[in-house]
C-alpha cells in the first residue's frame, strides 16, 4: 500500500478550488466567457444558473480529489525511482503529468471544436498551475 497523506490530498483538492475561483473569475474570467459565447445573462438567467452550479461544484471537487490523489501516487512513485523529494518532486511530477495528460487531451478543443487558441491557453495554463500547486502541496506533505 502506498502512504498517502489524504490531508494534503484533501488540502490539494481546496486549492484546485481556490484557483478555479480565482482563474476563471477576477484572473480570465471575461475573456474566458466571451470565447465560450457565455455572455451577459439577464438577472433571472444568473439565478437560473446559480441553481445549477452547485452539482458543477460538487463534481469538480470530486474530480479535483481524484486528481490529487492520483497525483500523490505519481509523485510518491517518481520519488522513489529517480531519487528525488522535496518541492522540485512536486513540481516535476505536476509538469510531467499535465504535459502527458493534461495538455494532449484538450488541444482537440483548437481543432475540433474551432476553439480560439487563448481560450486552450486560459483553460491549459489553469490546469498547469493547479497541478503545480497540488504538487507542491503533496510533496510537502509526504
Amino acid at each position: 500500500m502506498v502512504p498517502v497523506n489524504y490531508s494534503a490530498v484533501l488540502l490539494g483538492a481546496i486549492s484546485n478550488m481556490i484557483i478555479g475561483f480565482l482563474w476563471y473569475g477576477p484572473l480570465f474570467g471575461k475573456p474566458w466567457s466571451e470565447m465560450m459565447g457565455l455572455g451577459i445573462f439577464s438577472p433571472e438567467a444568473q439565478k437560473e444558473m446559480q441553481k445549477k452550479m452547485m452539482p458543477g461544484y460538487i463534481a469538480s471537487f470530486i474530480g479535483a480529489l481524484a486528481m490529487a490523489f492520483v497525483l500523490a501516487h505519481a509523485i510518491i512513485f517518481a520519488s522513489a525511482y529517480l531519487k528525488t523529494s522535496g518541492v522540485s518532486a512536486g513540481l516535476t511530477g505536476a509538469f510531467w503529468n499535465w504535459l502527458g495528460f493534461i495538455a494532449p487531451v484538450t488541444i482537440g478543443v483548437i481543432f475540433w471544436e474551432s476553439k480560439p487558441l487563448k481560450l486552450w491557453l486560459i483553460n491549459a495554463s489553469y490546469w498547469l498551475v493547479s497541478l503545480l500547486v497540488m504538487g507542491v502541496i503533496l510533496s510537502l506533505w509526504v
